[in-house]
């Protein structure tokens, strides 16, 4: 066993673990291995560990990476993650299956335009900010609402739900009243009738509480491949 396929089954115990916590079924949360900075190798090595779906911040790092992995492009599932700029819609829409990361509208639009006919749709999460922390994007919860209903009517993209990154908090309950606070913004996406099934909250240090909170997916980096 490698030390990423050891890794990998340590985040899985534990994703079960506190699936069995929440009363919920660990099928209802999926694993997103967070692999930036690191090597195509260390992708590679995942997947031959089981994992599917990835997590890049930084676009050119990224679209380096699909292309080095193109043997397994119809393997794996590729997540941009992070911040993203007008610019750089054009390479994200033609080489990404998901972007959890869209706050306003012109990056959805872009995005949008840029998509190629021949792919499948863009599967989109906006991201919230629910903590309003000063140096996070992401969209006001209050606004969300309104991003969600204008994404949702855009060509070529499909609106899944939400991604938050809140500011670290000190303890189990005070990181879940965070999420519960994305989840909030979530369930008023689905009670205005938008098909939405995605809330992709938790990380490394903190995915239990998110997963007692309602997350579906969790974006795992350090506790994969190691710190960076």
């Amino acid at each position: 066993m490698t030390m990423i396929d050891d890794k990998l089954q340590q985040v899985r115990s534990r994703i079960v673990m506190a699936c069995t916590a929440a009363g919920r079924d660990p099928a209802s949360v999926r694993l997103l291995a967070v692999s930036k900075t690191f090597p195509a190798e260390a992708v590679r090595e995942a997947r031959a560990a089981g994992q599917i779906a990835f997590g890049e911040n930084y676009v050119q790092e990224g679209v380096a990476k699909i292309e080095a992995l193109s043997d397994l492009r119809g393997e794996l599932e590729w997540h941009c993650i992070g911040p993203l700029q007008s610019n750089k819609t054009r390479p994200v829409a033609a080489h990404f299956d998901w972007v959890h990361s869209i706050d306003r509208l012109k990056i959805a639009e872009r995005l949008a335009e840029h998509r190629p006919a021949e792919l499948q749709p863009l599967q989109v999460c906006l991201q919230v900010n629910v903590d309003a922390g000063a140096n996070k994007s992401g969209v006001a919860p209050e606004e969300a609402l309104d991003l969600a209903r204008a994404v949702a009517a855009l060509p070529r993209l499909r609106l899944r739900g939400l991604m938050a990154i809140p500011e670290p908090a000190p303890d189990f309950e005070a990181q879940r009243a965070l999420f519960l606070r994305a989840a909030a913004v979530f369930q008023d996406m689905r009670s205005a009738g938008l098909d939405v099934d995605t809330l992709s909250l938790g990380m490394s240090a903190d995915l239990e509480a998110a997963i007692a909170a309602g997350s579906t997916m969790v974006r795992v980096g350090t506790a994969i491949f190691g710190a960076r």
